[in-house]
Formats: structure tokens, C-alpha cells, sequence
């Protein structure tokens, strides 16, 4: 018994994930009610330890990333992160609808008669409200993470104010020193559950492959299709972002297969930060940067549900038989890109963002009931390409940054 625990342990992690989604969709085949009863709890488990490391680690890696910065830095750092989720969601959008106008998914299909009462979008004004937490422990019971993530900068430059002052220099070196320590702590317990994130993967995935089934793949397949065309032509769009940046790509995807691969089985960007801070850590990027551009863009950056949107509007319009004209276009687009951030932290926000922009262009909501059944499938690429997207963007920023302290010292 102790040799195999052994042997688990040392293999390595992204080869236990591959096997995990390969007998994932075998047994998910095979198994009915019964089996998914059963492994859904070990799936339930790895949601669970995931979202227990979020706040420990948003919080104490973004204070000490804080106080490894100079202010000015992360004031640049944060409107360089900001203008690329911008352009990258813009671009996502625009990709779908190019990919959606090559292969018209949709057409010569009819409207279910279900219908889709969307949850109510809170808009872009709320959403920047809810930045600032009117109570503290509100944020954090409710994981607010934009509320989290304006409580730990308030509280990182507060300590580093006190590390540099003349009077509280010693206090301020001992919290820091604390806070340090608990981050350091909170990488250690990472490591233990990163051993279970196999298991908890192959759970996800079977349970999801049963629930879904190949009937509903089948029905909306070509709609399913090229939706991960768009968003194989968006990574490759990372891909060139990153060599004209100067990322070695090689090194990128082998830090970021993990979380990739999480985000894909658990269809959760803010359930996979854990890891993909941890992909960020090992790639060796400026905490002061990972710790605030991750958190956020696990919020607000969707570029993998931008290109939801546009496939999405384009195929209910074809379904209608009405296509979409390039001026509705260039509205989804608009629509899109903000939609993409007015519903951060909402449940189910795909269906949310769908819905908001069908009913701005017109479009028939029974739609969204249709892409409703293949919600699981669609959401699992959809997320992989958000964290793919995070990380992109914090590299290339990372890189900038380098390139821009170099230029400053040769000088």
C-alpha cells in the first residue's frame, strides 16, 4: 500500500490528470444515477478545497505582493492589466463572430418550446460598487473577490506605510513577517491538495460526461464545434502575443497545463485560482503583479465567455433564420465586451451574458434554453480559455515590465 502511495505521489501531476479525464470519460459512459451519486461527492471534495484556499491566498499573497512593489509600479502594472483585458475580451469577441460567420452554426435548425427566464444582470455601476466592501467579513463569507481584492491593497500599503515609517517600522516588519509566513503556509497546504486534484477531476468529469450524455453532444455538435475552433484560433492568438513579447511559450503551457486542465473539469475560474497562482509562482512572475491581475481576472477578464457571446448570438440568429448584419456585429461586440464584466460573480454568468446581449439585439430567448443542454460542454472550454487568458496576460505584462526596469538602468 505504502509503495503505491508512493508511486502516486511521485508521478507526475500532469500525467494523473490525463489519465484522470481519459477514464473520466470512459466510466462517465458507462455509469447511471447510481455512479454519479457516488462520485459526485469526490468531486464536491475538490470544489470545496479549492475554494477553501482562495481567500488565504488572495489575500496574503496580493498584502505581500504589495509590499515587494513599489506603489508607482502597481499603478502602472494595474493599467497595463486592465487595457489587456479590454483588448483581449474585443478580440475574443471579434473571433467568434468571424469563426461563427465561416461556419453558420445553427442553420436549418427550429426553436425548442422551452423557455429561459435569465437571473437579473447587476450591471457595470454595481459591480464597481461592490469593490468597496461595506462590511469586511461580507466580502469575504460571500466571496467577493473584487471586495477582497480592495481589502488586501488597502491593507498591503497600509503595512508597508508602517514598514516605513520611523516610529512603527518594527511593527510593521512583524506583521509583514506574519502575513509572510501565512502565505508561505497557505503554498504548503496547496501542495498537499494539488494530490487530490486528480481524483477530484476524474469525479467531475465522469459525472458531467453522465449527465450530459452523447445525445445532447450529438443534437448541438456543430454549434459545440465551432465554438472550440474560436477558441483554439484565440490561444493561438496568446501564443503570438507571447512570442512578439518575448514569453518562451514552451515554458508557459508547461506551468499553466494544470490549471488549464482544472479550469476545463470544474468549469471554474475563481474555483482554479489556487492553482493558476501557483502556475504564476512557478513561472516565476512579479507577485506584486500575479497577485492582484490573477484574482481580478478570474472576475472580470472572460474572454473564453466573450466568445460564448458572439457564437451564441450568431447561431440563435441563424437558427432564426434572420443572420446577423455587420453593424449587429460591431454591437455584440460592444454589448459583448462589457456584458463580459457587468455579470463578474453572478452564477451561472454564461447564461446570464447570452441572455443580456439576446435581448438587446432582439434575439429569441427560447435560444438560450436550447443552449441551456450543452451549457456543461460549452462552459468547460469556455473556462480553460479564461485562466489561459489570465496567465497570458500577467506573462506579457511580466515581461514588459522586465524589458522596461533593463531599458531604465542601461540608461
Amino acid at each position: 500500500m505504502k509503495g503505491i502511495l508512493r508511486t502516486y505521489w511521485e508521478t507526475s501531476l500532469i500525467l494523473k490528470i490525463t489519465i484522470a479525464l481519459i477514464l473520466g470519460v470512459i466510466v462517465g459512459l458507462l455509469i447511471g444515477e447510481t455512479g454519479v451519486a457516488i462520485l459526485a461527492p469526490f468531486g464536491d471534495l475538490l470544489m470545496n478545497l479549492l475554494m477553501f484556499l482562495i481567500i488565504p491566498l488572495v489575500l496574503f499573497t496580493l498584502i505581500v505582493g504589495v509590499n515587494q512593489s513599489d506603489i508607482k509600479d502597481l499603478g502602472r502594472m494595474g493599467g497595463k492589466v486592465f487595457i489587456y483585458y479590454a483588448v483581449t475580451s474585443a478580440v475574443a469577441i471579434i473571433v467568434g463572430l468571424a469563426v461563427s460567420r465561416v461556419f453558420s452554426p445553427g442553420t436549418g435548425m427550429t426553436l425548442t418550446n422551452e423557455t429561459f427566464e435569465a437571473p437579473e444582470n447587476p450591471g457595470v455601476v454595481n459591480v464597481i460598487l461592490s469593490i468597496v466592501p461595506d462590511n469586511i467579513v461580507a466580502a469575504f463569507s460571500e466571496l467577493n473577490l473584487l471586495g477582497i481584492i480592495f481589502t488586501a491593497l488597502a491593507f498591503g500599503i497600509a503595512i508597508s506605510s508602517l514598514r516605513s515609517s520611523a516610529t512603527y517600522h518594527e511593527t510593521g516588519a512583524l506583521v509583514y513577517k506574519v502575513i509572510d509566513g501565512l502565505n508561505e503556509a497557505t503554498f504548503r497546504i496547496m501542495n498537499v491538495i494539488l494530490q487530490y486534484v486528480p481524483i477530484g477531476i476524474f469525479a467531475i468529469i465522469a459525472t458531467t460526461v453522465a449527465d450530459q450524455g452523447i445525445n445532447t453532444l450529438v443534437s448541438l455538435g456543430e454549434m459545440v464545434g465551432v465554438l472550440y475552433i474560436a477558441l483554439i484560433v484565440q490561444v493561438l492568438f496568446y501564443i503570438l502575443f507571447m512570442k512578439l513579447s518575448g514569453v518562451s511559450v514552451k515554458s508557459f503551457f508547461r506551468a499553466a497545463r494544470t490549471p488549464m486542465i482544472t479550469a476545463f473539469a470544474t468549469q471554474s475560474s475563481s474555483g482554479t485560482l489556487p492553482l493558476t497562482l501557483n502556475a504564476a509562482q512557478r513561472l516565476g512572475l512579479n507577485k506584486g503583479l500575479y497577485s492582484f491581475s490573477l484574482p481580478l481576472g478570474a472576475t472580470v477578464n472572460m474572454d473564453g465567455a466573450a466568445i460564448r457571446i458572439a457564437v451564441s448570438a450568431t447561431f440563435a440568429a441563424n437558427v432564426i433564420g434572420d443572420p446577423l448584419t455587420f453593424p449587429e456585429m460591431f454591437q455584440v461586440v460592444l454589448l459583448g465586451t462589457l456584458v463580459s464584466i457587468g455579470t463578474a460573480g453572478v452564477p451561472g454568468a454564461g447564461m446570464v451574458m447570452i441572455a443580456t446581449v439576446f435581448a438587446q439585439l432582439g434575439l429569441p430567448l427560447e435560444a438560450v434554453a436550447l443552449l441551456a443542454a450543452v451549457d456543461a460542454l460549452v462552459g468547460m472550454g469556455c473556462t480553460s480559455l479564461n485562466v489561459t487568458g489570465d496567465l497570458t496576460g500577467s506573462s506579457i505584462i511580466n515581461k514588459t515590465e522586465k524589458h522596461q526596469k533593463e531599458t531604465a538602468e542601461a540608461q
